[in-house]
């Protein structure tokens, strides 16, 4: 059938009006015919995946900081800044209190450091804050590097769209997270979920020297919610996948100030990443 449309076509490919008009007709009855033929395709052969378009990219930053590191504020200062160029949901930012400059809470001082912070501070081989990791892809690197490596970044293209589903019971103080992944291609990695919180009121050195007993904290790490370093998370092209979680808020901590991070990474970096709070006055949703 083939072969026979293409002799019938070349019969018609005269450079004059009369055969364009004529022609034109033909191919016009040679297109139904070419796709009349198509009824002959297996219908096995006619399901094959249809790739979505790619999904718009959001940025990780662990911001390793401290509350007797001094220069720190102006990281937190930088953060702000490429937030507010680049939009909330486009970069997620988690402050990780860590290392000798962080506090542990101890009498009447409010404490931002923990245990899981300090290990990744370790394995990340961090020496001094304030440092960070864009999307954990290169180096650790300085405040003055972050602009350009986060704008780097976001014009990477992803092939991973997640949504997040939170609900809070305040009688248990227990978070429920739902979370669906749409697979755009294959992904080889880990899926790693974080509580963290804002507006926290507690002391701070400042770059002067002084100590601001009133500075107010934003995207504290606060806690793993899949262990340090998340689960194994393995999906074919076109996959949605979906899993759900649940985690207990310390008494200390305030529902309405905290939310979720979640994030898929593999050898190359993080894939995606997406962040959701835990409470608000209706189910909380992060539509695909």
């Amino acid at each position: 059938m083939t072969t026979l449309i293409r002799r019938l076509i070349a019969k018609v490919s005269a450079p004059s009006l009369q055969g364009r008009t004529r022609g034109g007709a033909f191919l016009f009855f040679l297109s139904l015919l070419f796709l009349a033929s198509c009824s002959t395709i297996s219908e096995d052969e006619r399901l094959i995946f249809v790739k979505p378009p790619q999904a718009m990219r959001a940025v990780l930053i662990e911001d390793f900081t401290g509350q007797r590191c001094v220069n720190c504020p102006n990281a937190a200062a930088e953060i702000e800044k490429l937030k507010a160029e680049y939009g909330d949901s486009a970069i997620i930012a988690v402050g990780i209190h860590s290392g000798p400059l962080a506090l542990y809470t101890r009498n009447n001082i409010l404490g931002l450091r923990t245990e899981e912070g300090d290990a990744y501070y370790d394995h990340w081989g961090i020496t001094q804050e304030p440092m960070g990791y864009v999307n954990r892809r290169g180096n650790i690197s300085t405040v003055d590097q972050w602009a350009t490596l986060i704008r780097e970044a976001i014009q990477m293209p992803t092939d991973i769209q997640m949504g997040l589903t939170t609900n809070y019971d305040p009688d248990t103080r227990q978070a429920h997270i739902a979370l669906e992944i749409i697979n755009g291609a294959a992904v080889n990695g880990h899926l790693q979920l974080w509580l963290i919180e804002s507006n926290i009121t507690a002391i701070q050195m400042m770059p002067d020297g002084s100590a601001n007993q009133a500075y107010n904290h934003q995207h504290v790490f606060r806690k793993t919610v899949n262990g340090q370093w998340g689960e194994t998370y393995q999906a074919a092209a076109g996959e949605i996948t979906s899993h759900i979680f649940n985690c207990n808020l310390d008494t200390e901590w305030v529902p309405e100030n905290m939310a979720v991070v979640a994030f898929v990474y593999d050898n190359s970096g993080v894939v995606q990443v997406t962040e959701k709070k835990i409470m608000t006055t209706h189910q909380n949703t992060d539509p695909i």
